[in-house]
């Protein structure tokens, strides 16, 4: 190169399944079969009706050119409904919805738009690596808090009070990373551990960002929003996404919700990144969002039909795991004869093509552990036991 990269450049490493994913196509260009239960990739379609709206929008003809920075109307007006009957939240669509490129571009924006470098951020030490890649992009120092393994994965409020009273000397700890239910553990949310949290950020002024793409997926309960709590609001943004509850990864539509203040100041930096998403993609949206509660039951039931295949796959490999997880993934420790994540991810893909995450990715603490995904169906699920029982 005829210049040297920027020091963000240098200091950040490519995503894990950016690497993973391109050696699992050099597999199957060569002709193998592998089946891929490491990623969060829905393989079940979005709605008729999703589809629908997006050929009837493609096909006017004032529906190509730019559209609102804060995304249509129809759209944000779509979000606010989908608060008021999921999660009871009312919003206002003018002021408090800022629609996203995919909710990890509002992991950026927000990190862009709040974190000066030396500012400290607090990242939970097991999730998803974009929290602390971000921060650390942005030059801000992550201090990781510890999930409690044998108390639901919940986060350790005393260290955590203890890391903000630690950061005043060397930069003020801004941000809190949640996310319930929790990726990687399956952890679910619940009203007292949200309501733990609007009060840690209250008492120690720090801005709470909750992202909660996996509410509808496997929830045993009624799905919860942070903002649902009294005084949330005032301290929090929640990020959530089509992306894993409508079957739409790759159409890359999220949104931030949040008070006025929080929702300007991030389209103040965002307008200056991008212009816009393109239109029939929010018509769409828009739809999908109507999806009755009735098609979110029978995705579920996919999943839940799929869940004896996962845990016999588990059972295969000698993982411990519980049975109260929700979301996308199956978290499951391994057994003391696996000598580490790593070379077992290896070993499977290489000998057996199957791929399966290690936990390490999400954080040191998952050096024990794999992550499953439910995205693949059932039969090719069946056949990864089958090729497990001929290990060798």
């Amino acid at each position: 190169m005829i210049i040297p990269l920027a020091h963000r450049a240098d200091q950040t490493q490519e995503y894990y399944f950016s690497v993973k994913l391109t050696e699992v196509r050099r597999l199957q260009a060569a002709g193998n079969d592998v089946i891929n239960l490491g990623i969060g990739n829905p393989d079940l379609m979005p709605s008729a009706n999703t589809i629908d709206a997006l050929i009837q929008s493609a096909q006017q003809p004032t529906a190509h050119g730019y559209q609102p920075y804060k995304g249509t109307p129809g759209l944000r007006k779509a979000i606010v409904q989908f608060y008021a009957h999921t999660y009871g939240v009312p919003l206002d669509a003018d002021t408090e919805i800022l629609p996203l490129i995919g909710s990890k571009e509002g992991i950026t924006h927000i990190s862009m738009t709040f974190l000066n470098e030396g500012d400290r951020v607090l990242v939970p030490e097991l999730g998803y690596p974009a929290y602390r890649a971000v921060s650390s992009m942005v030059g801000a120092k992550v201090d990781e808090y510890p999930l409690l393994e044998y108390g639901g994965w919940q986060p350790d409020w005393d260290v955590m009070a203890e890391l903000v009273a630690q950061s005043s000397d060397s930069g003020r700890t801004k941000i809190l990373w949640m996310n319930y239910p929790h990726m990687p553990t399956g952890a679910p949310a619940t009203h007292a551990l949200f309501e733990r949290a609007v009060r840690f950020a209250h008492d120690h002024r720090i801005l709470l960002c909750h992202d909660n793409p996996y509410s509808l997926i496997l929830n045993k309960k009624s799905p919860i929003s942070l903002l649902s709590i009294d005084g949330a609001k005032d301290v929090a943004i929640e990020l959530n996404s089509l992306s894993k509850s409508h079957n739409m990864a790759g159409w890359r539509i999220g949104w931030m919700a949040g008070t006025k203040a929080y929702v300007d100041a991030v389209l103040t930096m965002k307008s200056n990144v991008d212009s816009g998403q393109f239109k029939p993609l929010m018509d769409a949206a828009s739809e999908a969002l109507t999806n009755s509660d009735d098609w979110h039951r029978e995705r579920n039931a996919v999943y839940q039909g799929r869940l004896d295949a996962i845990h016999a796959f588990l059972d295969a490999l000698g993982c411990t795991y519980t049975t109260d997880q929700e979301g996308l993934f199956i978290w499951a420790k391994l057994p003391e004869s696996v000598e580490s994540a790593e070379k077992l991810v290896d070993d499977l893909l290489q000998t057996k093509h199957i791929f399966i995450a290690p936990g390490f990715i999400f954080g040191p603490k998952g050096n024990r552990y794999i992550r499953v995904s439910l995205c693949m169906p059932k039969e090719r699920i069946e056949e990864a036991v089958k090729r497990l029982t001929s290990w060798s």
